[in-house]
């Protein structure tokens, strides 16, 4: 009886949400910039998503997120300028080429247990080394943007002249993300994942094929990037090799971590949070004082570490189960 009453409040909240979430471009209204804003919210929150299945479930402190993206988006966007190819395929093919580029730089990595911070740094570094080749190459990319086609509302070119679509594309790949993530962690999969990442020793000591298990982490979450990338690329109508941005990588690790590592939810609390208040403050105050939406933006962040270390997730957990039992659990008393 408990049992089924939870999941009917289960239910009830993810429809609210999910009507809440398809009604919101009607309650901005007209305002392209409010809605470009919400947009980017989503396009982080699916990465951070993405992301915490290979940093989550895996504990693998990937740093490489930005390149799987420009990976994508230079793959749909090559295709586009010069075969006029539609961006909903290319960015299906955006992904396969950055999962292939991630197996390809995985196997090497796990092979040889690069683990820990040398695997952060291995990332990271791949990241400014992809930055560097596309800016050389300019049969590709070069220094110089290059921008899509436009076509006025054309779905077939995935050009439109609202920002609203954008908005639904990106919750319908976040959407995705989240049914990724679940299924995965609810898998034999996410079980091994989940062992490796407490203790990678211990988990091969007890039969588990450590490498496979994080390969096959790391290609979904490289795929799910790779696609994102192409639809990034669209939305804001060029391709450059600024895309790939070590900074904004690490941001996207910061935001799997503070919304708790492992917990399908966690990534996109953390960046309705963080990335929310920071384009609020950047759109408010930016223009004001110079930098002091990064004021604010590091105190939130350094307060949500030191008052809440497990992920801002389970701040949210603990919410619900006082929702659901009516009453907070009392510690037994022996």
């Amino acid at each position: 009886m408990n049992r089924k009453k939870n999941r009917n409040i289960e239910n009830f909240l993810l429809l609210f949400l999910l009507t809440m979430a398809l009604l919101l471009p009607l309650i901005l209204g007209a305002n392209q910039y409010n809605i470009l804003l919400v947009t980017t919210v989503l396009l982080y929150g699916v990465m951070a998503t993405s992301w915490n299945i290979i940093g989550g479930l895996a504990g693998q402190l990937d740093l490489a997120s930005f390149a799987y993206l420009g990976l994508g988006a230079f793959t749909s966007g090559t295709l586009f300028i010069r075969f006029n190819f539609t961006p909903w395929i290319g960015m299906i093919l955006g992904g396969l080429v950055a999962a292939g580029f991630a197996l390809l730089i995985g196997i090497p990595l796990f092979r040889f247990r690069i683990r820990e911070v040398w695997y952060a740094l291995t990332t990271c570094a791949l990241v400014e080394i992809l930055k560097v080749v596309f800016n050389m190459w300019e049969e590709v990319g070069g220094p110089v943007e290059r921008y899509l086609p436009y076509f006025r509302g054309s779905l077939y070119h995935m050009r439109f002249s609202s920002y609203v679509p954008y908005y639904y594309i990106m919750l319908g790949m976040l959407l995705i993300a989240l049914l990724v993530n679940s299924r995965i962690a609810c898998s034999e999969l996410g079980y091994y994942l989940k062992a490796l990442g407490e203790d990678e020793t211990a988990a091969e000591v007890l039969g588990v094929n450590t490498r496979a298990c994080k390969l096959r982490a790391l290609v979904y979450y490289s795929f799910l990037i790779g696609v994102t990338g192409a639809v990034y690329a669209n939305m804001y109508g060029y391709v450059h090799p600024s895309f790939f941005n070590g900074q904004e990588s690490i941001k996207i690790a910061i935001l799997g971590i503070v919304g708790g590592r492992g917990i399908t939810y966690g990534p996109l609390l953390a960046a309705l949070l963080l990335v929310g208040t920071q384009e609020f403050l950047r759109a408010s105050l930016g223009g004001e004082v110079s930098g002091l939406y990064l004021v604010i933006y590091s105190i939130i962040l350094i307060l949500v570490v030191l008052f809440r270390p497990s992920g801002i997730a389970t701040l949210f957990q603990s919410g619900y189960q006082k929702l659901v039992t009516g009453e907070v659990k009392k510690k037994s008393v022996i």
